[in-house]
């Protein structure tokens, strides 16, 4: 019999001027970054919390806590990574992930590929398990304002 489960992810970061703006492991010219411990991925740190959730092991923070300096300045596809093989190790397989990005500008529509085959190649999986989605915050609240960027992920686990 199978198990399938559900993980939700989300995660916010501040932007700030001099700051790579990483996305998906993917860094996207623009004038400001997101401001992090690591480098601060707002989509990678939905998604692994959003895996770490469905297989019920925890949050990012508490495999990659920011207090720790082995993670100033990570990739955060190492944390993606980490946590697929954390659900892997409880007989977990990803069977997809659907993902939306929530910042003002610049405009991402021309990273959606990009952004898709990091996050796919990262984890192994076929580029067609992986939907990223981008919205603006219509300037409303703290995205809206350019003051951050927020980004939401859904995965899909299956143990057989």
């Amino acid at each position: 019999m199978s198990e399938i489960r559900t993980g939700l992810g989300w995660d916010t970061h501040r932007l700030a001027p001099q700051r790579p703006l990483v996305l998906g492991g993917i860094t996207v010219p623009s004038e400001l970054g997101l401001e992090g411990h690591s480098d601060a991925d707002v989509l990678s740190h939905a998604i692994t919390d959003a895996i770490l959730g469905a297989a019920a092991l925890g949050d990012i923070g508490m495999h990659f806590p920011d207090s720790d300096p082995r993670w100033k300045g990570a990739d955060s596809l190492v944390f993606l990574r980490h946590a697929r093989d954390l659900a892997a190790g409880r007989g977990y397989r990803l069977v997809n992930i659907d993902a939306t990005v929530i910042l003002e500008r610049p405009k991402l529509k021309d990273y959606r590929q990009p952004i898709r085959e990091s996050i796919a190649a990262a984890l192994g999986l076929e580029l067609d398990r992986i939907s990223v989605k981008f919205k603006t915050a219509e300037k409303l609240g703290p995205v809206g304002e350019q003051r951050a960027a927020d980004a939401q992920a859904i995965v899909t686990v299956i143990r057989s």
